[in-house]
């Protein structure tokens, strides 16, 4: 279920960003210093193949999911009346009419005996 919810939210995005962060980090740390390495990898000026090909996707995504422009429903219809009739023949039933008496069977009048041996 979270895998789903991930999915559907764009969370493989974040996941291979964060792939691709720290990828770059570790690239740049082996010839930078640390703040050095950390403002090229996070400025967005310097991407990598990977966040390259993570932006185009996203994009490519978001393009194809575009919905579409929708009239605007209204219910009901203007000009229209709504008129709602009970019903002719109307028995009201009580909860106990319905459910402890209709499930389970009447006992059997009289009871059984059970002769003691």
């Amino acid at each position: 279920m979270i895998v789903a919810l991930l999915a559907t939210t764009g969370g493989h995005w974040a996941l291979l960003q964060s792939v691709a962060w720290t990828s770059m980090l570790a690239g740049h740390l082996q010839s930078q210093s640390l703040t050095e390495a950390v403002t090229q990898t996070f400025d967005g000026r310097h991407p990598c193949k990977l966040c390259l090909a993570i932006r185009a996707a996203r994009n490519a995504e978001k393009k194809t999911e575009a919905p579409p422009v929708l009239k605007k429903v209204e219910y009901p219809p203007p000009g229209q009346r709504v008129v709602i009739y009970a019903p002719a023949a109307f028995q009201r039933r009580t909860a106990a009419d319905t459910f402890a008496e209709a499930s389970l069977p009447q006992p059997p009048t009289p009871p059984p005996r059970v002769p003691f041996v």
